[in-house]
Parts: structure tokens; sequence; C-alpha cells
């Protein structure tokens, strides 16, 4: 068909034609979002599933219900290796810069300025220029985030709350946040609850995030929420495919939806990569199953390039071996051992490789000494990027891959 008309949009963060199956998830932020627009306590959101499950694609729609109930939205996302305060502070400065159009805030404002000062000379960002509160003294400025973080974020709600309004911080791939920056985050949303100041903080990352923050803070599960985000339900994921086909004046067989639904296994981004390429497979306004069977390969390729290779590139020769060693076992999770012992090291060994592909988000613990891919489906795509391969140090069970097919 028509690929101008296609209605499919895989890509990073990319809304869906059909956002379905996540009515739960956003009703319950809309309370959030308005419980804590009227200063009423509520709890902060993390949301938190694997990758291709459509988390920022959530926080991009809860940044809207935000900003059209009045939230100034601070879009944020955490980047491996760098510190909250290069990001967030030049972002709360274009916040403060709206607020201090309502000149009951100002004095406020000017305080929140004072603050954002302090806290960008205590963490050496720089953030130019601002023509207010140009007497204030600086505060925040001790240089522990710890304590730093929580003054500036109070400040900035105690400026909202002047001036009648309300601030949403969205924090996406929350789980790149360094220790120190998770647990000053964590302190500074316990002093704003503790002063019902009208600020809220939507976050999303991989599942271990939930495991961090109470790790960092004990009190963090009584700050917020965290509500799993997974592949869609079988009607939905149905859904996903059907309305934007039949909104487009087209049908699809079902047969067709059938075989997209079992292959994707409801994950949300592989739903929207197989419906481009079979609707630009299919030759008439009616797909078929056999479209389906035909777009195998290229929607194969599309996802090894753009969604799998991305992050394959990223690994060492040691880190590639330990995920062909996972994938030789199947789509887990597995044991640690098990995987030591595919490798045919000792676990203790292997230690320090599994921890720094937890830190690149690579794998997860959804058990103690479990371990499992971030990635759907990955396990399948290190079999066809390393199809011929034998564990580095002659493991016992290098060559389970055909137990698994």
């Amino acid at each position: 068909m028509d690929p101008l008309r296609n209605p499919f949009a895989p890509g990073a963060g990319a809304p869906p034609p059909e956002l379905a199956g996540r009515d739960d998830v956003l009703g319950a932020a809309n309370v959030a979002i308005h419980r804590i627009r009227a200063c009423r306590p509520e709890k902060s959101q993390m949301l938190l599933g694997l990758r291709g499950v459509g988390k920022t694609v959530l926080l991009n729609r809860i940044g809207e219900m935000a900003e059209a109930v009045g939230y100034h939205v601070v879009m944020l996302e955490a980047i491996e290796g760098q510190r909250l305060a290069e990001y967030l502070a030049p972002r709360l400065k274009s916040t403060l810069l709206r607020l201090n159009r309502a000149e009951k805030a100002r004095e406020y404002v000017s305080r929140a300025v004072g603050a954002l000062r302090g806290f960008a000379s205590a963490f050496k960002v720089s953030i130019g220029e601002i023509e207010i509160g140009v007497n204030e003294p600086t505060v925040a400025d001790s240089g522990n985030m710890e304590v730093d973080l929580p003054a500036l974020l109070v400040a900035v709600g105690e400026a909202a709350k002047s001036a009648d309004s309300s601030v949403a911080i969205l924090a996406d791939e929350v789980q790149y946040l360094g220790e120190q920056d998770l647990r000053a985050l964590i302190v500074a949303f316990h002093s704003i609850v503790q002063k019902g100041l009208p600020v809220v903080l939507f976050g999303a990352g991989l599942p271990q995030v939930a495991a961090l923050s109470g790790d960092a803070k004990s009190y963090a599960e009584r700050l917020f929420d965290f509500p799993s985000i997974g592949p869609l339900a079988d009607e939905a994921a149905r859904k996903a495919i059907r309305q934007p086909i039949h909104a487009e004046g087209a049908e699809i067989q079902s047969e067709a939806l059938d075989r997209i639904v079992a292959i994707t296994r409801g994950y949300p981004y592989f739903l929207q990569e197989w419906g481009k390429h079979v609707w630009n497979e299919a030759q008439a306004s009616t797909i078929t199953a056999a479209d389906v069977v035909a777009a195998g390969h290229s929607v194969t390729a599309a996802l090894d390039k753009s969604f799998f290779r991305v992050r394959f590139d990223r690994l060492t020769p040691r880190e590639q071996d330990y995920l062909r060693a996972m994938a030789a076992l199947g789509s887990g999770p597995h044991r640690s051992g098990v995987i030591a012992d595919t490798l045919g090291r000792r676990v203790e060994s292997t230690g320090p490789l599994r921890s720094g592909l937890i830190r690149k988000g690579m794998i997860w613990s959804p058990a103690h000494g479990e371990t499992a891919f971030t990635v759907p489906l990955f396990d399948e795509f290190m079999r066809r990027a390393m199809p011929v391969w034998q564990a580095p140090d002659g493991g016992h069970h290098a060559n389970r891959d055909m137990e698994h097919r």
C-alpha cells in the first residue's frame, strides 16, 4: 500500500497512532497531576519496564496532560556518566523565567534564582546571565548534592506555589542517574512532600530503578509509585495494529493479526515496526498472512540495524560473550552461576562483567542471583549477530543453542 499513508511510527519515543492498553497508567498519572496541582498529597511515579514498551511515549503524554492543566514541565533525560546538575540547572532557569511573569511570585522567584546560582556555581554548571534577583544571596551552594538539590527544588516549588502554578519534572532513563544524584532527588521530593509544594516527578527507567531507589533511601517506596509497563495484553496489541489500519480505510485479516501479535509478543515498539513493514508489503487494501510472512526479512533487518545493533555496538568483546552465553541458554532469566558455567568461568570472576552490563542497561536482576535481558528478544538477535560461537574459556554448555530454537 501507499507508504505515504503508512500510519505506523516506529522510533525512539515516537507517539504511536493508537496508544492502546495504557489507560490505567495514564489515569493514575492524571490523578497525581490534579492532586499535586491542588497541593494535595500524592505520590510521584516511576514508570518501569524493558526497552521498547513505550515508557518514553507515556512520559511525553503525561507531560502533555500536565501542561494542559497549567504545569511548567521540565523534560530531562539522564545521561550515562553525566551529573544531574549539568542538564537540570539550565532547564530550571527557563522555568524560573516563566514563573517570573507572575508579579506576585517575583519575591519567591528571586529567592529561587539565588538558589539556582549557588547550585550552578557549586557544581560548575554554566547557566548564563539571569536578570532576576541580582541582590539575592546564593544558597544551595555547599557542593553536597543531597543538601543542595533539595534546597533548590524546594525554592522552585515555593516560587511555583506563589504564582498559583506547579512544576512537573519528567526524567527519562532514570537508571543512568548516579547513586548520589538519585539519593539527592529522593531526598528533595521528601522535602517537597513534607512542605506540600506543587512539584511532581514522573520518571521512566529500566526495572532495576525500584531496587536502586530503595537502596538509595529506604522511604522511596512511600514517595513514589512504581507502575510496571510491560507488553500489551492481547486485545490491546490487536487494537494497536487494527485501529490505525482501519483509520486509513484498509483492512487486516484475522490470521495476519494473529501472526503479528504472536511474533511481537505484544511489545509496542515491535508492533509499530511490524505494522510499518507489513503495510508497505501489502499490495491490496487488505493485509493478509502472506504479507506478514513476506515482510519478515525486512522487519528483522530493520530491527537488527536500528533497535538491537546500536546496543550491541556499545559492548566490549567480553560483554558480547557474556550476552551470547545468556542467549545460548534462551530468553531467560538465568541463574548467574549457569551463565558463568556456560562461559567456563567461576561465577565470582564474571561478577564485574555482570555489574558493568547492568550499569549499561543491557541486563537486570529480576531476583537475587538471576539475570535477564532488558531488551526483549535480544537473545534471538545475539544468535543472529554471533551465529558461530564457542565459549572463549571452553564452557560446558556453549552449544546449547539448538535446544532453544
